[in-house]
């Protein structure tokens, strides 16, 4: 199985990786897949399962995450990140992604920008994101 695993990424608030089998050139069934790892990534935020979220992430040191004008490095880091910011699911809310512009730049790289938006009691923090997906053997 071929998983995409997310190189690097600079964000505005949250980031991901993608995971499926590889598609040997074939443009709709690479995006469905990209489209499909977001949905998956969405759903486990909305479960309230940080983990599960940062499952699609690049397990490594070289990941890196931007935001609010602060730079975390590490797979490891990002993820005591999010617990930390996110200790409760009032403070996750509802997350969604929206206008999402997928470039497939290569058989094994795709760039995604798009938007995200929390929907919580009493507020609709939002913001930007791109992404650099790369595609893997493995995992």
């Amino acid at each position: 199985m071929k998983k995409i695993l997310l190189a690097g990424m600079f964000v505005t608030e949250l980031g991901l990786t993608a995971c499926g089998q590889s598609t040997a050139n074939n443009p709709q069934e690479d995006k469905a897949k990209i489209e499909a790892m977001l949905q998956a990534q969405d759903a486990a935020w909305n479960r309230g399962d940080i983990d599960g979220f940062m499952s699609y992430y690049d397990k490594s040191a070289n990941l890196r995450f931007a935001s609010g004008g602060t730079v975390t490095r590490g797979w490891r880091e990002t993820l005591e990140r999010y617990h930390r910011r996110y200790d409760s699911r009032d403070k996750m809310g509802q997350l969604s992604f929206t206008d999402l512009e997928i470039t497939l730049l290569s058989p094994e790289y795709a760039q995604v920008f798009g938007r995200w938006e929390l929907t919580r009691a009493h507020d609709r923090p939002g913001g930007l994101f791109t992404l650099l997906l790369h595609k893997q053997d493995g995992g």
